[in-house]
């Protein structure tokens, strides 16, 4: 690369050269014009710069050769915006002594304006012979259309690469930070989090009101939640959902109506003020991920919390009806727009609201993934009255397949819920 040109002009350069389609398109503009040299030049406010040329005589233009813009014919194609066609250099007054004559032996010559397709000037495409020519300007004009129109597009076409390369890349480098941050978000809550469940533990075997130890086994039990869900965050910065949330499947209804429980619990805690009206309706076993069924409905009440009228009770639902498991939570306030309801399950999404600046934009997002994992659906109906965010999986569907389920499993989930 030559450093003393300017940063785009050499991209450009560098475009031209690189090209495979670019020299068939010269040969053929030879082989219409029947004239023995040909290139496209890239200009500049002050340059003139030769770049993949084509010939059949000996005319020992170089490729790469950069000349002040005011010394070329060309800069009257600048100017203009108009073909140039010199039929005799030698015997024309105004060029007898040009350079191109004098220097190369150049006898005639033309030049047309080379565009991409948003009207950018580029440059020109040059033509030159050792012979005198007698052109016929519109014959010439006319033939060479095409090719004109083949260079312009694939200039174009090459820029609009450039530009989205460049787009991709500022993404990746953006994404990059981003799970670089939520990694070391993940791993600094850790500590604090590993801290307060063994405070809480000592606190625990300490003679305290009954009502203090209770609060003390939330805060511990709140706490393996909290490691869950930064268990997640660091899935996020893995890319591991990107595969999809693994799932630790497991059969056992009293587990989940305790997972479920806690949370609702967890949530009361959090916030003593707010009215909880929950309806829980599990009355049979089925294969899911207690633990992930929880984070989906801490994450949902958390968004009702924050979004919903405080004088008005949420409502909660856990239940099977019509073999689906449901899981609903609704919350009066302002209704959510449908442009906005298609974006509430992306990620890093958030409303422009004083009462998303803290968060991510992940809770949602994280839902609907765990609500695939299960193969089931979510979805909010929002109305001026109200608004429902409703997870369903079909029990059927699950039951039909054929699931293994370890004794390692459920133990593990045993001693979890039996430290509560």
């Amino acid at each position: 690369m030559d450093n003393t040109l300017d940063f785009y002009i050499q991209k450009d350069l560098d475009t031209i050269n690189d090209s495979k389609l670019l020299p068939q398109i010269l040969d053929e503009v030879l082989e219409i014009t029947q004239m023995g040299f040909v290139c496209i030049a890239r200009m500049s406010e002050t340059q003139w710069i030769t770049s993949l040329i084509k010939k059949n005589i000996e005319l020992n233009i170089p490729k790469g050769l950069c000349l002040p813009l005011s010394q070329t014919i060309c800069s009257e194609v600048k100017l203009s915006r108009k073909p140039v066609f010199i039929d005799d250099l030698e015997n024309n007054p105004d060029f007898s002594n040009h350079s191109l004559v004098v220097d190369y032996g150049c006898k005639s010559y033309a030049a047309l304006p080379l565009y991409k397709n948003n009207e950018t000037f580029f440059g020109t495409l040059v033509l030159m012979d050792i012979s005198p020519k007698t052109f016929n300007r519109y014959k010439m004009k006319t033939a060479l259309q095409k090719s004109i129109f083949q260079i312009s597009s694939y200039l174009e076409m090459k820029d609009t690469i450039y530009q989205l390369n460049r787009e991709l890349s500022e993404e990746r480098r953006l994404a990059e930070l981003r799970d670089t941050f939520i990694a070391i978000l993940g791993h600094d809550l850790r500590n604090p989090v590993a801290t307060t469940r063994m405070i809480s533990d000592i606190l625990i075997h300490q003679k305290l009101p009954e009502a203090a130890t209770n609060q003390l086994k939330l805060i511990k039990s709140s706490s393996y939640r909290m490691q869950e869900l930064i268990d997640t965050i660091l899935d996020l910065a893995k890319g591991h959902i990107a595969d999809g949330i693994r799932l630790n499947l497991v059969r056992n209804k009293n587990h989940l109506i305790n997972s479920l429980s806690q949370v609702i619990s967890e949530a009361k805690a959090i916030d003593p003020s707010r009215t909880f009206k929950t309806t829980i309706e599990i009355d049979k076993s089925f294969p899911c991920d207690v633990d992930r069924l929880g984070q989906l409905l801490s994450n949902l009440l958390s968004n009702a919390i924050k979004h919903g009228n405080r004088k008005d009770p949420i409502l909660i639902y856990t239940g099977i009806k019509f073999n689906s498991f449901i899981i609903s939570v609704t919350n009066t306030g302002p209704r959510i727009s449908e442009n906005v309801s298609k974006n509430l399950f992306k990620p890093y999404y958030k409303e422009n609201s004083i009462k998303n600046a803290q968060g991510l934009g992940l809770g949602l997002y994280i839902v609907s993934e765990i609500a695939k994992a299960h193969q089931g659906t979510v979805e909010v109906n929002s109305n001026d009255i109200q608004t429902t965010f409703s997870f369903k999986m079909s029990i059927k569907k699950l039951l039909s397949k054929s699931y293994s389920f370890t004794k390692t499993n459920t133990n593990i989930l045993e001693k979890k819920m039996a430290k509560v």
